[in-house]
């Protein structure tokens, strides 16, 4: 859940299509708004490997799996932890299905595995609910997946650049930085990573939209 002002199903900005007038004679430029983000403590929680599908047994032939996983309190991004037998991880790569946060059907090809390691790859897009998983032939039958979120946030606006202006963790400001993905034509493209992990504590964040 992310706390924002919304008008319908889309964020409000009163000043959406106005202009403001400079103090150069005839020279207008847009009106903007400053757009506040809050996650309370129950949704800013720590990553985890396994929080959307746990034990997803493999096979020397294509998995897919299409029921079963946990919807996320807020979009995030996609984790996929192989456990078992180190020696059946093929290095493929999972193809994972969801939606966005606009209920938009996205998918996301995660990084390849490294050939006989049990690890973890790491997906960058925001998912707010997850509908398919494909994973290609493995090695062997000995490997287990995980599927999970990461520490990436979902931000519920098109960002043509990085307009974030500050952040604050419990009420005290980040000293440094969240980094920040801005995608203009895709809304799960647009995201946000404290510096630090989540840890459970509300975050707010503050932007000009």
């Amino acid at each position: 859940m992310i706390n924002l002002i919304k008008f319908g199903n889309y964020p409000y900005n009163p000043n959406m299509g106005q202009k403001i007038q400079s103090q150069a004679r005839g020279m207008l430029g847009d009106a903007a708004s400053l757009f506040h983000i809050n996650i309370p403590m129950a949704y800013a929680v720590v990553a985890d490997t396994d929080a959307v599908k746990i034990g997803i047994v493999t096979s020397i032939a294509e998995t897919v799996v299409l029921e079963g996983f946990t919807k996320l309190n807020i979009a995030r991004n996609i984790t996929a932890t192989t456990r078992g037998t180190a020696g059946d991880v093929k290095a493929v790569q999972i193809v994972v299905e969801g939606l966005n946060m606009n209920n938009e059907a996205i998918t996301e090809t995660l990084p390849a595995f490294t050939i006989d390691t049990l690890g973890t790859v790491t997906g960058a897009k925001a998912f707010k609910e997850v509908t398919k998983v494909t994973i290609p032939a493995m090695d062997g039958a000995g490997v287990l997946v995980d599927i999970g979120f990461g520490e990436v946030i979902g931000l519920p606006f098109k960002l043509s650049h990085n307009t974030l202006l500050k952040t604050y963790r419990a009420n005290v400001e980040e000293v440094t930085a969240p980094t920040v993905q801005k995608d203009s034509a895709k809304l799960e493209g647009n995201t946000m990573k404290l510096n630090a992990a989540l840890n459970g504590t509300d975050i707010d964040a503050y932007f000009i939209v």
